[in-house]
């Protein structure tokens, strides 16, 4: 069953964010996945998320997908992500 990584945040310090994305890249090299939604506009019909910036990965599952999250490189790169203003991620699996 597929897994999905879908963060959401408020972007604070946008140098962090773009150290972020120019890390990110090799610590996904030899892991299956998809990017299906990368923006800075998302739009809120109901709730209130933590910000503008929407976030979704597709992974084969939940393994797949916790062997790239919790990998020795992510966690240093994550540091820049977190450093970047507030949010949360959350881990669901689905059709």
């Amino acid at each position: 069953m597929s897994a999905y990584l879908v963060v959401n945040s408020k972007i604070s310090d946008q140098s962090h964010l773009d150290a972020y994305i120019a890390a990110v890249g090799p610590t996904l090299t030899g892991h299956d996945f998809k990017v299906l939604v990368a923006t800075t506009e998302a739009e809120a019909v109901e709730g209130s998320p933590a910000g503008e910036r929407l976030v979704i990965m597709e992974f084969p599952d939940k393994a797949a997908l916790r062997a790239w999250y919790d990998s020795p490189a992510y966690r240093e790169v994550k540091k820049l992500r977190l450093a970047a203003g507030e949010g949360f991620g959350v881990i669901a699996e689905g059709i």
